[in-house]
């Protein structure tokens, strides 16, 4: 397993700036957590909890690297009672660099990993208002040549405070990396 994966250049911002994919850092935290403020649909989680990503979660996370700075985000863990499922915490995308695909070769980069880790499947919890994680995480179903499903999981009243229930959706069985089973 490596640390980074190269991307090509972004070409579609025509600054020729590579776009590197890999493990967090401690370092990245204060940039993670910025991202997930600005993106006004994140739940905002303190600093301190994305330093712990960054430490903790690193190698079932991953960052997007555009020159020197942080651009995106998706934090996630291998669920302690199954450890076959790589639960998606959350996937930002800096502003500046959204509609440009990085949220998607993120994420397939990230499964790659957790595949070679022993994940088979991926969760994740969307609301239904999100169409741009739907999406996402229906593509890479697509992509992938496997199956998604969604279910209910967390009713509104059990998140408080006016937050969206969330449904969980469920990718997979994914085979080894790389392949589409």
């Amino acid at each position: 397993m490596t640390k980074a994966h190269q991307e090509p250049p972004n070409d579609e911002s025509g600054s020729g700036t590579r776009v590197v994919i890999e493990v967090p850092a401690r370092t990245d935290g204060a940039a993670m957590w910025r991202i997930a403020r600005d993106s006004g649909s994140l739940d905002l989680n303190s600093p301190y909890a994305y330093v712990l990503w960054g430490r903790d979660f690193a190698a079932t996370s991953v960052v997007a690297r555009i020159g020197d700075r942080v651009g995106g985000f998706i934090t996630g863990y291998l669920r302690p009672e199954a450890p076959e499922v790589l639960m998606v915490w959350q996937v930002a995308v800096d502003a500046e660099h959204r509609g440009q695909g990085l949220a998607g070769r993120m994420l397939a980069t990230l499964v790659d990993r957790a595949i070679a880790l022993g994940a088979r499947f991926v969760e994740t919890t969307i609301t239904a208002d999100n169409a741009a994680s739907i999406r996402l995480f229906t593509g890479l179903a697509r992509d992938r040549d496997t199956t998604i499903e969604r279910s209910d999981l967390f009713a509104a009243e059990l998140l408080g405070d006016g937050h969206a229930a969330e449904d969980l959706y469920r990718i997979g069985p994914f085979g080894t990396v790389g392949s589409t089973l």
